[in-house]
């Protein structure tokens, strides 16, 4: 195929004037590779943590750093990024991004301690969103026919969800096979090969002429993001200091004027009054939650797999392709379903469905696989419906103008949730671990070990060994479960309670086929 020159179209033309552009869907394809790599990275340490742990013994709250991290910074700059590639270009911001991601794929596989591990983790979030912002923007741009882009979103939401399903799936069997460090390795050809095909394939795109990019505002939403993240890990925990909730008020403080700023901004970074419309509140909402859920359960399960139950990191990443076969599917049929079943019938049913999986790994003992199968089923088909008909709703529910912002918003709200589910449910869950880690029979730094997390009361049950290491890991397996049972209760009754408000908030009648 021939190299396809660089468009510039006027973006306040109505999308029904512009001609269907050729390549579309090799442009969709390009796009969709980068997506999948960069939404595995949210979910592929899963797996490799206790690889990770064995190697580098980093503290507790060392891990979930490493874990959600990621998240949090990429969901922290997607704003900014997206308003960046609105005036500088983002084809120009993808490839840059891109570029980034490979090199800092590189730092973390090269880490020989957490604090590397971290940073290569959060420049590997710079680079995401870095990219991101690109994807669902540019499928705006690119295609121009309400039921070709509908199914461009079916197929973006099904490589989202999947990408993030399958990444403990990819992680295992190279954690098993070659190390921790390959679940970075593998970004790095992958990289190359995106970048060549995105700088030969993908157009440019450009809003119309933007004034200067408001930096202080910039500062703001990233300094605000960051702050609630810490302020949620923290008080999440139990017992926090009170410099914790200090900044957890920052946090609220700092969006807060963030708000404001957009609001008498002539050029704001993010439209705040976009949050007017009840359809766009409710599918920001609903990706929020659903993400939130779905990444801390996926956290969780790879965790009680392996510690709980003994699987490998392979096998425990093999046993969670349920939640991504399923999602594929809830995904790609969406766009079918929306033309011809409400809108707020399909986010309803995802998002009840999602809850049902919580529902039932809460309320069933899970000692046995082809339950827990059924329960990732369950996890995936409401994580599908729900993120590709949210997406879909909030691209059509501004006008193409605002596509971008749409875009931002929809991949901030993916990426914030997957990092705050680990931040603010696994916070929950290692607290009431802590609480059911009675009566150890060790002392010491082997009791302070054991009582941090299940992976330190396994790496202590495996060096003392003999019947107490067997007393030690029986009952760091039993808090485990107690915990998990805890947290699966308090994920279905927040998902529950966003099910109900977006069916409230969505209007009758609204379809997702054309902007409103």
């Amino acid at each position: 195929m021939g190299r396809i020159p660089p468009r510039e179209p006027a973006l306040d033309r109505p999308a029904g004037q512009l001609e269907p552009m050729p390549g579309r869907w090799a442009m969709l394809a390009v796009l969709c590779c980068s997506l999948l790599l960069v939404a595995m990275d949210a979910t592929i340490l899963n797996v490799a943590l206790p690889s990770l742990i064995d190697h580098m013994e980093p503290s507790p709250m060392q891990q979930l750093w490493i874990v959600d991290l990621y998240g949090l910074v990429l969901g922290g700059l997607l704003i900014t990024c997206g308003a960046i590639s609105d005036r500088y270009g983002r084809k120009r911001l993808f490839i840059a991004g891109f570029v980034l991601f490979g090199l800092a794929s590189v730092v973390a596989a090269t880490a020989d301690d957490p604090a590397q591990l971290i940073a290569g983790r959060a420049l590997l979030g710079v680079g995401g969103a870095m990219v991101m912002p690109s994807t669902l923007s540019l499928i705006r741009n690119i295609f121009t026919d309400d039921h070709e882009r509908t199914q461009a979103i079916g197929i973006w939401a099904a490589v989202a969800g999947a990408g993030a399903a399958i990444g403990p799936l990819i992680g295992g069997q190279l954690v098993e096979r070659f190390g921790w460090s390959a679940a970075f390795w593998l970004n790095v050809p992958v990289v190359v090969l995106t970048v060549t095909a995105g700088l030969w394939l993908l157009p440019e795109y450009r809003a119309p002429q933007h004034g200067r990019l408001d930096w202080f505002s910039a500062v703001l939403s990233v300094l605000g993001v960051v702050a609630l993240a810490w302020g949620i890990k923290h008080v999440a925990k139990g017992e926090p200091a009170a410099l914790d909730v200090l900044i957890l008020l920052a946090a609220f403080a700092l969006l807060a004027l963030f708000a404001y700023r957009q609001l008498k901004s002539p050029d704001p970074l993010l439209d705040v009054r976009l949050f007017r419309n009840r359809a766009f509140t409710a599918a920001a909402l609903a990706t929020l939650l659903a993400m939130l859920a779905i990444g801390s359960a996926l956290f969780l399960i790879s965790l009680w797999l392996q510690y709980i139950h003994g699987y490998t990191p392979s096998e425990a990443g093999l046993r969670t392709v349920p939640a991504a076969i399923a999602t594929l599917l809830g995904s790609l049929c969406t766009p079918w379903l929306l033309r011809r079943v409400s809108v707020r019938f399909l986010m309803g049913f995802g998002l009840f469905t999602l809850a049902g999986g919580f529902l039932l790994l809460a309320a069933v003992s899970t000692t046995t696989y082809p339950l827990v199968a059924v329960i990732l089923v369950a996890l995936g088909i409401g994580d599908g419906v729900a993120i590709t008909t949210a997406a879909a709703v909030l691209v059509a529910a501004v006008p193409p103008e605002r596509a971008g912002q749409a875009g931002a918003v929809e991949e901030t709200n993916y990426e914030l949730g997957i990092g705050l589910g680990v931040a603010l449910l696994g916070s929950i869950h290692g607290r009431l671990f802590v609480t059911h880690m009675t009566d150890l029979p060790l002392t010491g730094d082997q009791l302070d070990t054991a009582r941090g997390s299940v992976g330190g009361a396994a790496y202590v049950a495996h060096d003392i060994g003999g019947p107490t290491g067997d007393r030690v890991l029986e009952i760091a397996q039993n808090a485990f479960d107690s915990a998990l049972t805890t947290t699966s209760w308090i994920s279905a009754g927040l998902v529950g309670a966003v099910a109900v408000l977006t069916v409230v908030l969505v209007p009758r009648g609204f379809r997702a086929t054309a902007s409103h």
